[in-house]
């Protein structure tokens, strides 16, 4: 799935590998960026031109030879101008699914108002860390008492191999379980139909939602706006 979201041939390298090449459509970080993506001690990464292959691959042999892979270090090796991330890749196998109680969790459109008023209402970082703007599937959300949504959750098909998932609640709402509840709602949703539910999130009561809920943690994910 990563390799083909590189937009050029390209195989994911086994163990201890590092393979890092020239793709400027690639889709693992933003137009004109590098995208880097580490799973079980490997890492491939997209470069926007060839110039940045060499310091980049340098600076990733470095880490994968150490204990583990951390993204997190590598800007302080290279000439960064931008970062986004690190952010952690979680994956859920179905029978590792610890589902959650789904009283309450009600179905609406992606696109629906109610939903479109709870991310208009809480921070802008908090809306772009929860990626519903992206989402394909339905819309899993709980009402409070004034039967406004509280609770979100929803998946975007990745090449019809993962469901990436999405969720978000309300600020006064958080601590609750309601991120939980919604989330096992569309966990269930994708796992319904073949498809492997995927976490990505930076912040840890995002992580600890995804561990409860039975994923597994295998990498990271950063972008890099590289200066020449």
């Amino acid at each position: 799935m990563w390799a083909s979201l590189a937009r050029v041939p390209v195989t994911f390298p086994r163990r201890g590998g590092v393979e890092v090449v020239v793709a400027p459509e690639s889709l693992l970080c933003p137009p004109g960026w590098a995208g880097v993506v580490a799973l079980d001690e490997a890492v491939l990464a997209t470069v926007p031109h060839a110039g940045l292959i060499g310091p980049l691959r340098n600076a990733l042999v470095r880490q994968v030879t150490e204990i583990g892979v951390d993204l997190g270090r590598l800007p302080s090796q290279l000439p960064v101008a931008e970062v986004l991330g690190p952010a952690t890749l979680a994956y859920l196998d179905a029978e590792d699914f610890v589902a959650a109680g789904h009283a309450g969790v009600a179905s609406v459109p992606a696109d629906h108002h109610d939903v479109r008023e709870l991310v208009a209402s809480v921070p802008k970082e908090d809306a772009e860390e929860s990626g519903l703007d992206e989402i394909t599937s339905a819309a899993f959300v709980i009402r409070g008492a004034g039967q406004d949504v509280v609770a979100v959750a929803g998946y975007r098909s990745w090449v019809d191999v993962a469901a990436h998932l999405s969720v978000l609640t309300a600020p006064r709402h958080r601590g609750r379980g309601l991120a939980r509840q919604v989330a096992s709602t569309a966990v269930a949703d994708a796992l319904a139909g073949g498809l492997l539910p995927q976490w990505r999130a930076r912040p840890e009561a995002s992580r600890r939602v995804a561990r409860a809920l039975g994923f597994r943690e295998w990498g990271s994910q950063l972008s890099l706006r590289l200066q020449r």
